[in-house]
């Protein structure tokens, strides 16, 4: 881990509780073949801008974690070596500390099912700007024509709400920020893959945050992910004892009612145009 203790890891990391002693067992011992090359995958992502997970390799959940949790500090010097505020740095690494509390809710025990998820922040190239997160990528890997352009993929972690004043400052934060940091890599637009830009969503829920978030993309197509709508709604994976999940709100009755009727959710892949940044005044 270098020459960041254990307790500054996981503050960085956000991960506390059990899972902390958890993770804290992984490290007490040297790191195994898996976890090695593991490392090795990481170390050749870094400052490559890859758009997609890295491939398990051969190696297991555990094995990921422990190469997850030595390679942040790597991570972390990369940021501020880019002039990266070290709390934006530690605002995208805490995700680290969310999955792994996601997959207690989920599984009732340590692990990180989502250990793919988070290679991508192990990369360099992907940062949370106010309410969303956003992934630089080269254009061609979201489907540009051009291959020398640059986009932003935008993730949508689980906390707080999608109002439109939220979205709005964070889409122009975000703009000032990569234009800052990465200014040879000039983005004007932005794109999103998400079960919340399925149409069928925002004609059931026409008023809602979720429908105004959708109405901002050009959708450009659809694909099924039966399951995508159950996981970010409920962090219930599978199909199964659907009948157990809760219909307490709006969003949950109508991702349910959809999958009652027959009907499956869809990913919905679209894009938008980032304004530019407005000049500051003298």
């Amino acid at each position: 881990m270098g020459d960041i203790a254990q307790d500054e890891l996981f503050s960085l990391l956000d991960i506390h509780g059990e899972d902390a002693l958890a993770c804290a067992a992984l490290l007490g011992s040297p790191p195994g073949d898996g976890t090695r090359r593991a490392l090795a995958v990481l170390h050749a992502r870094l400052g490559a801008f890859p758009s997609k997970s890295a491939p398990a390799d051969g190696c297991t959940e555990t094995d990921w974690i422990e190469a997850l949790l030595r390679f942040a500090p790597v991570v972390h010097r990369h940021h501020l070596a880019l002039g990266i505020p070290p709390e934006s740095s530690a605002a995208i690494l805490a995700d680290v500390g969310l999955n792994l509390r996601i997959n207690r809710r989920v599984h009732g025990r340590f692990g990180l099912d989502t250990w793919a998820w988070l290679t991508l922040h192990m990369a360099g190239n992907i940062f949370r700007i106010g309410r969303l997160q956003f992934h630089l990528v080269r254009g061609d890997a979201e489907g540009s024509a051009a291959s020398d352009s640059w986009v932003l993929g935008i993730h949508i972690p689980e906390d707080g709400g999608l109002s439109p004043a939220l979205v709005d400052t964070s889409l122009s934060q975000a703009r000032e920020f990569f234009d800052l940091h990465f200014p040879d890599k000039a983005v004007s637009a932005a794109s999103c893959d998400s079960w919340m830009l399925d149409p069928y969503l925002a004609q059931k829920l026409p008023d809602s945050n979720i429908a105004a978030f959708a109405r901002r993309f050009t959708l450009d197509r659809c694909s099924d992910a039966p399951g995508d709508a159950v996981y970010f709604t409920f962090r219930h994976r599978g199909m199964e004892n659907l009948d157990q999940l809760p219909r307490e709100t709006s969003l949950q009755r109508v991702v349910l009612e959809r999958i009652d009727e027959g009907g499956v959710w869809q990913l919905g892949h679209g894009h938008l145009v980032i304004p530019p940044a407005q000049a500051k005044r003298a």
